[in-house]
Formats: C-alpha cells, structure tokens, sequence
C-alpha cells in the first residue's frame, strides 16, 4: 500500500525548464507514474526541441508492481524509448500553458506511438498525462511486462 500511495504522489508531475513547448533549444523533462498492463511503476523522460514543432527525446519505466511480477528479473521490468514528438499546442491555437504532443516510439520492447499534453502552473512545474500503445511488439512470445499500453 505504501508504494502505491508513493506511485500516486509521484504521478503526473512534470519538471521543466520554462512554459509550454517554444520550439527549437527548449527542453522539458517529466517524471511521473506507469499504469499499465499487467503493473504500475515509474517513468521518467525528457525531450528536447528540434525546431518549431518537433522533439526528440528519451523515456525510461520500471514497473514496480504487477500481476505475478515477483519473480521477473530486471530487464524484463524495464524499458527505454527514443520518441519523436510533433507538439501541436501553437498550431491549434490552445492556451500557451498547454502542449499537446502526438508522436512515435521506438523501445526495447517494441515500436509504437503515444498521445501526450502537459499543463504547466509557473515556469518549472506543471502536469502531463500521456497515452501510449505498441504498432509492433518485438517478441509476442514472452510476458506482456513493460510492452503494453500505459498511461
């Protein structure tokens, strides 16, 4: 109970560096909680603007909790992504707090894509919650740990 409590105050938090997306040489990092398949854990990424409207970056999860995920070793728990995101918040004319970022993935677990926004208070705190969901699963064959939708 006490690190699902600890999960939850983690959650959706996001730490970055300034407003919402303002292109090229921005940089944000998120950390924040995995819902997913199968367990909950953590996730941590950051990105980084290659122009206007475009972002690269990096995220990492590890799944703390789950369905018989006692016994499943280190690797097989966690997972890294290099991701692309298109940040569309300027180009749909919502409010400057707010970025929203469809994009793709490419993990150790498998390749997909993820639907993001984050909604920032001041200059270096705010929100995010993004959707996430495998194209192409690497190894169908093995535990669906870390190669699943998550939130």
């Amino acid at each position: 109970m006490r690190k699902i409590f600890t999960l939850l105050l983690l959650g959706a938090f996001c730490i970055v560096n300034a407003q919402a997306f303002r292109g090229l040489g921005d940089s944000k990092f998120s950390l924040g909680m995995n819902i997913q398949n199968g367990g909950t854990g953590i996730q941590a990424s950051s990105d980084y603007g290659l122009g206007e409207n475009i972002s690269v970056g990096i995220l990492a999860s590890y799944l703390l909790e789950g369905t018989n995920i006692k016994n499943v070793p280190f690797l097989d728990r966690f997972d890294a992504k290099l991701r692309l995101n298109a940040n569309i918040g300027n180009v749909i004319k919502i409010d400057p707090k707010l970025d929203v970022y469809p994009g793709l993935n490419l993990g150790l677990k498998n390749f997909g894509g993820h639907l993001g926004a984050r909604y920032f208070i001041s200059r270096g705190f705010g929100f995010f919650s993004e959707l996430s969901f495998p194209i192409a699963k690497y190894n169908t064959n093995n535990l669906d740990y870390n190669n699943s939708s998550y939130i």
